[in-house]
């Protein structure tokens, strides 16, 4: 029976191939679109994982702005800027914070023999490469005795070591930073980008040696990572600045917090709402092909109205005739 079932579909279907190459078509199209799109939603899913994980996502990120809030005697409009005092209270403030490091910044002309290169120089505690999980590709990272001993020494972003060394092996070199020598100790490995800033173009050197390129009295930023409550983490941070500064911890705008941890969440919510939304026009895709099929059928159980009504009348159940 099976057999004889089997003989005959196939012989319809030869029988009309156009029709059979177009439905096989159609319901290949659906099935191959939905599979398309929730790869494609899966896949952008894990692209931002993968970004925030080069990051790290237990990083909170500190940066001063002006008070938009009376607090106390404190006027509107007052800024907010940060100092090495501002550091030693939140590590003993805060209990969550594991690692913490001042930020700052200059833009700088690197030298090396005749190249040279316009690029931004951090000067940071050794923490920070825990904190932003930097990975070294040669060499070593800055270390504890570099920064008290307010050493000239640097390790270089994958693209300056580019730019100054090309191919050339850069560590053991001396490089001039403003027209002071440091000797290069590490290069970095490549980093995932973010927004428009090229990290992966930035030399970090120890923060007691940035004070030879810029003052460093008032500092940008403060990095730090933690462990727990993300969101205990801030506001502990807000709540300190806060009273040390004489703002509110609810001004928004007298510091500004960057908090990574939201930022997965966000685009957590955003990344499941995407691939809600190509599975919903993937099934489209598909059921729209499926009435196609539908049709076909239609049109054949019509064409073969006069041999089901034979068969019935030889006795063929509802089941024969379906099958």
């Amino acid at each position: 029976m099976t057999k004889d079932i089997l003989n005959q579909a196939y012989a319809a279907m030869r029988h009309d191939r156009r029709r059979t190459a177009l439905t096989v078509l159609g319901m290949a199209w659906g099935i191959a679109t939905v599979v398309l799109l929730l790869a494609y939603g899966a896949g952008f899913g894990r692209a931002i994982n993968n970004i925030f994980a080069a990051w790290g996502t237990t990083v909170v990120g500190v940066m001063g702005g002006r008070t938009s809030l009376q607090a106390g005697g404190t006027k509107a409009g007052t800024p907010v800027r940060f100092t090495l005092e501002d550091i030693d209270r939140i590590g003993t403030a805060v209990p969550l914070v594991r690692h913490i490091s001042p930020e700052a910044t200059t833009q700088a002309t690197a030298m090396h023999d005749t190249r040279n290169a316009q690029v931004p120089v951090s000067g940071v505690y050794p923490t920070m490469a825990r904190i932003r999980k930097t990975e070294i590709e040669s060499g070593r990272w800055l270390g504890d005795e570099d920064e008290l001993q307010r050493s000239r020494v640097v390790v270089l972003g994958s693209e300056a070591k580019t730019k100054l060394f090309s191919g050339q092996f850069a560590i053991g070199e001396k490089v001039r930073i403003n027209g002071l020598s440091f000797e290069v100790i590490g290069v970095l490995a490549p980093h995932m980008q973010e927004g428009d800033d090229n990290v992966n173009k930035i030399v970090y050197i120890p923060f007691s040696a940035m004070g030879d390129l810029r003052d460093t009295y008032y500092i940008e930023q403060i990095w730090m990572d933690y462990e727990g409550d993300h969101e205990k983490v801030v506001q502990g941070v807000r709540n300190i600045l806060g009273a040390t500064h004489g703002f509110k911890a609810d001004d928004k705008r007298a510091i500004m917090v960057f908090d990574l941890m939201r930022q997965v969440q966000q685009f957590e919510i955003i990344t499941t709402g995407l691939q809600v939304l190509l599975a919903f026009i993937g099934s489209l895709t598909l059921g729209i092909g499926g009435v196609g099929l539908m049709n076909i059928m239609l049109v054949a159980v019509t064409q073969r109205t006069r041999e089901i009504g034979v068969e019935k009348a030889l006795g063929a159940r509802r089941r024969h005739i379906l099958g």
